[in-house]
């Protein structure tokens, strides 16, 4: 009785058929009380951190939303130097290119069939580099995402490094520099995973005026990026002030796309449980 009572829910890594080039580590989080055919929440993490100290992080609230609602949460593990993923090498920035994006994306299918996790209910989170794999993603294996709240990132592609390095820095693009059209940003996107053309996952995009890392830019151009492939006007259907904060702005572009803008708020935007839940329908 006594070993019963400590059993529980833990982080627990998982060997995962892989056949990407890239070698990230998967974790995982299967609550005591699952629900049938699970929610799956994939939740990545920033540079200089890991899957088990990302799930410690009082401000990344996921397993905590795992215990409270039954869904199932993955977290990867970067294998690379400083642990910032890779969201800058040609192999990463392509569906089938063998990058973490792949990696990624064989994780969210064994989950799929090892968990029984409902495939129409596989959602992505992150916060810094964590946000920018979340766009990688959002690009590169879209048929297998429904939703994605992202914290302090840049747009799918900015990092792009001109000579394939992997998980290569972008002084340019994370000081705001890397500016461009829509169609532009929207092309970077599409040549990903060319030829693709179903459904997109829904984008809820967070980023704060005071990101002395990310530069606040950033959050224009992913809104540019992001309202060209779902074909919206950039100017918002629906603007809420202090919501859902105080100093916060969401701004909606259609049913597809949000914005959520922290006024005064620095690098990384803590995650919002509630919110982010809401917009993946959980």
């Amino acid at each position: 009785m006594a070993a019963s009572l400590v059993a529980g829910a833990a982080l627990t890594k998982v060997t995962y058929p892989n056949n990407a080039t890239s070698k990230v580590e998967m974790y995982i989080y299967v609550p005591d009380k699952v629900i049938a055919n699970p929610p799956l929440v994939v939740v990545i993490h920033s540079c200089q951190s890991t899957a088990q100290s990302y799930s410690r992080n009082s401000k990344i609230p996921w397993l905590k939303g795992s215990d409270n609602k039954g869904y199932i949460t993955v977290w990867p593990s970067s294998p690379h130097s400083g642990t910032c993923w890779d969201v800058s090498s040609r192999a990463s920035l392509k569906n089938g290119g063998g990058g973490d994006s792949q990696a990624i994306s064989n994780m969210i299918l064994y989950a799929i069939d090892k968990y029984k996790v409902d495939a129409k209910r596989v959602f992505v989170t992150g916060g810094s580099s964590g946000g920018m794999m979340s766009n990688v993603l959002a690009a590169t294996y879209p048929q297998l995402i429904s939703a994605v709240s992202l914290y302090s990132g840049v747009p799918a592609g900015c990092f792009m490094s001109s000579s394939g390095g992997v998980a290569a820095w972008n002084n340019s693009c994370s000081g705001g520099q890397s500016k461009a059209t829509p169609e532009a940003w929207g092309n970077v996107v599409r040549n990903m995973f060319p030829g693709y053309d179903g459904p997109r996952p829904r984008m809820q995009i967070w980023h704060g005026s005071a990101d002395g890392t990310i530069a606040p830019a950033n959050y224009q151009e992913q809104i540019k990026q992001w309202t060209n492939v779902f074909g919206v006007s950039q100017t918002p259907t629906i603007s809420i002030k202090n919501f859902p904060e105080k100093n916060y702005q969401t701004d909606n572009y259609g049913d597809h796309l949000q914005g959520i803008y922290a006024t005064g708020v620095g690098h990384s935007v803590p995650s919002n449980l509630t919110a982010s839940e809401q917009w993946f329908g959980l």
